[in-house]
């Protein structure tokens, strides 16, 4: 039997370490190459590895909901038979004696040649060092066991790349995105072709939370049947949770709750909604409501801000992109709609669509959900009376918009039925006086009970 350690790989720019969000595999599997097995998070996104070798799964470490540290070891299988040098491929080690004496016998008799050699191959596993070609001409590039992340292996198959012929300019040999496309252009870092295209943006696979049971901790019932169960606290839930502590620790909150009577904005909608749709859109009251929020901030740049702590320094954006909360199975996710103030009421609808899919279809590119400046969340027809929303950090304010119910207002003087709808704000008190963020809340207010003014803030 031949034991090979596999160890998590460099999976992404910058990353040192993952989360263990959903094991595929166990103990006794016989796996293929290129099986998936398992699911690792990471700041960057959430990606599935799979097995660079066909084998046994000896032992599987890290449990769900453990951090791991890139190159340590995730999978230790039976390869079997895999002792000789040229079984020796991708970032494992195959703990075989002849191998080693192999090496040694190398080292010994063929020199410095030979060593140099050896070093090589063992820095750079998976490498073979191809022989000059007749002619003279270099040899072609060629890695048995190419390492690379899932998303740039989908891009080579769709570009018809073999990932064998790549060179890899990556961390530890790893192919970058980068990789395939220059070489699905003709061209390769090894000969001083540069990329001109920057390279393509990784999606976010967004698994639902493990259903493992690890514990049994209470008594059954009569029965027999298990009472409680105990589920790794891991993945999108545990970063959601680190989030919002993170938020609620450091953000001094108050939150400011006033009425709106949409009445009118509720007619302009309705009489908007048949032109949306020969569009192909979807007009909902978001739309209005972003529109809304961008002519507060503008009156409001405080609300735009961010504190740099490191610095000691507010920043004030002068880009006005909006985070949407919105709900998925693995939990509350922000996409972005970017650039807000330069779009279109019809544009602003198409990217909430798109953006709320593509969350809930696990789909979502890591860049739809980062740069926001101010956040908005709904709760739809589970709107409640109000509520007390946590500030995505670190922006300084956020709204809630809660269900437009029936009630009574009074317009000039007289009491009538009108649709109104309750606002909840919450603001980061060290850097957003009450006064402030009481006018950004009745200008917010004022725009979607006047929403023909709208058109005369748009860009």
């Amino acid at each position: 039997m031949a034991r090979w350690e596999f160890k998590l790989p460099d999976i992404g720019e910058g990353v040192t370490e993952g989360e263990v969000v959903g094991w595929l595999v166990k103990p006794g599997d016989v796996v293929k190459e290129d099986q998936p097995m398992v699911e690792v998070m990471t700041d960057k996104a959430t990606v599935t590895i799979a097995c660079p070798r066909a084998g046994t799964i000896l032992e599987t470490r890290g449990k769900v909901g453990e951090v791991v540290a890139v190159h340590s070891v995730l999978v230790v299988l039976d390869v079997d038979g895999a002792g000789s040098a040229e079984a020796v491929k991708t970032n494992g080690a195959v703990h075989d004696d002849k191998r080693d004496d192999a090496k040694k016998s190398a080292r010994k008799d063929d020199g410095p040649a030979a060593t140099a050699v050896g070093d090589i191959r063992e820095e750079l596993p998976g490498m073979r060092m191809p022989s000059a070609s007749r002619g003279g001409e270099a040899p072609a590039y060629f890695n048995d066991k190419p390492l690379a992340t899932p998303a740039t292996r989908r891009t080579a198959r769709e570009l018809g790349v073999n990932l064998k012929n790549v060179p890899p300019t990556g961390s530890q040999g790893r192919v970058t995105m980068d990789d395939v496309q220059t070489f699905a252009r003709g061209g390769s870092h090894g000969n001083g072709t540069a990329s001109t295209k920057e390279p393509a943006t990784e999606r976010v696979d967004v698994p639902a939370i493990t259903r493992d049971v690890v514990k049994i901790i209470a008594p059954s019932d009569s029965h027999g049947a298990a009472l409680e169960e105990r589920v790794p606290f891991a993945g999108v839930r545990r970063k959601i949770a680190q989030k919002m502590h993170a938020s609620k620790s450091t953000a001094a909150h108050f939150t400011f709750v006033e009425e709106c009577d949409v009445t009118a904005l509720k007619a302009l909608r309705a009489r908007m909604k048949p032109p949306a749709e020969a569009l192909g859109v979807k007009l909902s009251f978001l739309p209005f409501i972003v529109k809304a929020v961008v002519a507060g901030l503008k009156k409001h740049p405080i609300l735009n801000s961010a504190l740099d702590e490191s610095t000691n320094e507010l920043v004030f954006r002068k880009y006005f992109h909006i985070g949407i909360a919105a709900a998925t199975e693995a939990g509350l996710m922000v996409p972005v709609v970017k650039d807000a103030d330069r779009k279109s009421l019809v544009d602003i609808a198409k990217d909430i669509d798109r953006l709320a899919k593509d969350a809930r279809d696990g789909k979502i590119k890591q860049t739809d959900l980062t740069g926001s400046t101010f956040t908005i969340t709904s709760l739809g027809a589970q709107g409640g009376l109000f509520a007390t929303p946590i500030i995505n950090f670190p922006e300084v304010a956020i709204l809630g918009v809660h269900q437009i119910k029936e009630r009574p207002v009074v317009r000039n003087g007289r009491i009538e039925i009108g649709e109104v709808m309750l606002l909840s704000l919450s603001f980061d008190h060290r850097i957003v006086d009450g006064h402030v963020g009481a006018a950004f809340a009745y200008d917010v207010i004022g725009f979607l009970e006047n929403p023909d003014r709208l058109f005369l803030e748009m860009a």
